[in-house]
């Protein structure tokens, strides 16, 4: 699933080619959403919000997709083959200049505007950490609402909720970079503590907007001197699938298990990540 850089890089990607063009056709899945109501449409905005890809245009409509696992949208000149099967297309957007083409998404539909606010996903997301200006301090007062104080916050981080925008990545390398025992409930941790782990997440997010491979971590890590040397492929991140290599900053191994409902799997220190009180149990 796109976290929310990658996410925001594709729309980029298709506002170069869709915002202010006029739409010359438009289609989907028999029996799916009406796309074909927006032919004729200026294209006002490509837009994200968390996790969420939403086009608007000149009549009043959205198309709101969610790539969820498999889902992607990609862009093509007028003449350019598509790279995937076309009845894999699940929205098709034509305009003078070129196409775009969504694949695989499980979530397209399309949407009065003004009906957005009333959206049951949309209306329920928290704070988007990639705006200008992230509430940061909403999304802590939502970590710590009843509804999710009995949750992990190796889980609680991935609940768009919360706060949109974080996937599975960030939250793993979120939490080695602050030190946060993964496994602690949010009721347990003080506000300071959330508001840090979100500020970091939405620092890492705008990082790596602009494209190129994910990193979290800078070019002089200060990785323990016992570890072996990182090779380019590897050096961007901190833990992220490294289960059972050294960590770079200790030299324990990277542990890793199954986490939430979904589930995700997880990749942390346990000496870098050590509870603050001894706890029992395996944790994978």
């Amino acid at each position: 699933m796109p976290e929310g850089d990658t996410l925001r890089r594709t729309a980029d990607v298709l506002d170069a080619v869709l915002e202010h063009r006029v739409v010359v056709a438009a289609y989907g899945r028999p029996g799916a959403a009406q796309l074909e109501r927006v032919t004729g449409d200026e294209i006002t905005a490509v837009r994200v919000v968390g996790k969420h890809l939403l086009i608007d245009f000149s009549g009043g409509l959205c198309l709101h997709t969610h790539l969820g696992m498999n889902g992607a949208w990609h862009r093509y000149r007028t003449d350019e083959p598509w790279r995937l099967d076309r009845d894999r297309a699940v929205a098709v957007i034509e305009v003078p200049a070129g196409v775009a083409v969504c694949f695989d998404a499980p979530t397209v539909e399309l949407i009065e505007q003004r009906a957005l606010a009333l959206h049951p996903v949309l209306r329920q997301l928290g704070p988007d950490l990639l705006a200008q200006a992230p509430q940061l301090d909403d999304a802590v007062e939502r970590l710590r609402s009843p509804s999710l104080a009995g949750t992990a916050i190796a889980v609680a981080l991935l609940d768009q909720r919360a706060a949109a925008g974080l996937g599975n990545v960030y939250r793993s390398e979120v939490l080695f970079i602050k030190r946060q025992d993964p496994f602690e409930m949010c009721g347990q941790m003080d506000g300071e503590t959330l508001r840090s782990l979100l500020a970091t997440g939405a620092r890492l997010l705008r990082l790596n907007v602009e494209g190129g491979a994910r990193s979290t971590m800078p070019d002089t890590s200060g990785a323990h001197r016992n570890a072996p040397r990182r090779s380019r492929r590897d050096a961007r991140l901190w833990v992220y699938r490294r289960t059972g290599r050294p960590c770079r900053r200790c030299g324990s191994l990277v542990r890793s298990t199954s986490m939430g409902a979904l589930p995700r799997r997880l990749y942390w220190c346990p000496t870098c990540q050590a509870p603050r009180a001894a706890t029992s149990g395996s944790r994978g």
